[in-house]
């Protein structure tokens, strides 16, 4: 367990030791939570009896507090669900002009347009793009198109935490991507509908993926409560047509014989990154210790996009089209953990740890997407 340095701290052999009266100063702030917690809980263990019997009280109301916040969740979850009917005809009347297939008359803004400040030195640099970009946007957005071509593919690719899961050879496939909806389960799910036009690499209209949310205050754990939160997930079949899984990838192997030297090529397919592995998400057991760590955090970051999606590019997507809406707003907290990063890389390099090191993810345009946001905030 790593302790952060501290003044009053002493390093003696790899361990750090504390003044008698560090953790009644503000030292606290400067340990893991781990050590924070242990700490705290045993300092309440020190405290006056009396007061353990006022605390045990205060937190028998904070448990009825919870209570009452699973209520409010619960019908906060059927208002969304009211509300979605309402913007639905919204929805469609933007997958209608996306598509082509109504041309609406034009129109002047009716929000108050401003310039946006930036900075000189980035404009100054920014210059020398400017012109890159907008030849590759007449290439890929010709006069004349209908609708707004590559629409959810843009869009896609305009978000940090959406971009990441793109591989160049998913492209040709997202580009025919017309819409996606949202549906709500009679239960606590909901399930996002991603809408394809005929392309060359599966058969499906419609490929799904839902989530499961749990609303109720964990019995076994209830202060660590903070809302609904997603508990499961569910994939869907994808029919893809012969040679065209962007999921797999074949791999050739030559073999050469031990004793008579003859070699031979071997073929066989093995798991590719891809796009459209969001459709195939781990299963849960029953038993989730038994869950393995990779698994884990692949479903921990599943969660992530499945609410992102629903709550922010759904709601919110031509904003995202437009940059006019980005998930990555919060440079102050990018600068710590590119300092962050840029250490753990040091770190590594001097231990000839080789191994890649997971992206970082953000989503909602704050650290730590709150789950429990309504989707049109």
């Amino acid at each position: 367990m790593s302790v952060a340095k501290h003044d009053n701290a002493s390093d003696s052999d790899g361990e750090y030791k504390f003044s008698s009266n560090q953790f009644f100063s503000n030292a606290l702030g400067f340990v893991t939570a781990a050590v924070r917690k242990q700490v705290t809980l045993e300092m309440v263990k020190a405290l006056p009896k009396d007061v353990q019997d006022r605390i045990t009280v205060l937190k028998n109301v904070q448990l009825q507090q919870l209570q009452l916040e699973a209520e409010f969740y619960e019908e906060v979850y059927a208002l969304e669900k009211k509300f979605h009917e309402k913007f639905s005809p919204l929805f469609e009347l933007r997958r209608s002009i996306v598509s082509g297939e109504k041309e609406p008359e034009k129109e002047a803004p009716k929000w108050t347009v401003t310039e946006e400040e930036v900075d000189e030195a980035f404009n100054e640099k920014f210059k020398e793009y400017k012109e890159e970009i907008h030849k590759n946007v007449k290439e890929t957005v010709p006069e004349g198109s209908k609708g707004i071509p590559l629409f959810w593919l843009t869009l896609f690719k305009n978000t940090e935490l959406l971009s990441e899961m793109i591989q160049d050879h998913d492209e040709p496939a997202l580009k025919a991507l017309q819409d996606i909806k949202l549906t709500y389960g009679e239960e606590n799910s909901y399930t996002l509908e991603f809408y394809f036009g005929e392309n060359e690499y599966f058969t499906d209209k419609v490929l799904t993926k839902q989530y499961f949310l749990k609303s109720m205050v964990d019995p076994e754990s209830p202060f660590t409560y903070e809302g609904p939160e997603i508990y499961k997930c569910k994939g869907c079949n994808i029919n893809w047509n012969k040679g065209k899984n962007l999921t797999v990838k074949t791999i050739r192997k030559k073999q050469k014989h031990k004793e008579r030297g003859a070699v031979r090529t071997i073929t066989k397919q093995v798991p590719n990154d891809s796009f459209f592995n969001f459709f195939n998400p781990p299963e849960v057991p029953e038993n989730k210790d038994e869950i393995d760590e990779e698994s884990q955090g692949i479903l921990a970051t599943d969660y992530e996009i499945g609410h992102f999606l629903r709550a922010r590019i759904i709601p919110k997507a031509i904003l995202y089209y437009t940059g006019d809406v980005v998930d990555d707003d919060d440079d102050d907290y990018d600068d710590e953990e590119e300092e962050e990063e840029e250490e753990e890389e040091e770190e590594e390099e001097e231990s000839g740890d080789e191994r890649p090191r997971q992206k970082r993810i953000t989503a909602g345009g704050k650290k730590g997407a709150n789950p429990n946001e309504c989707p049109n905030q």
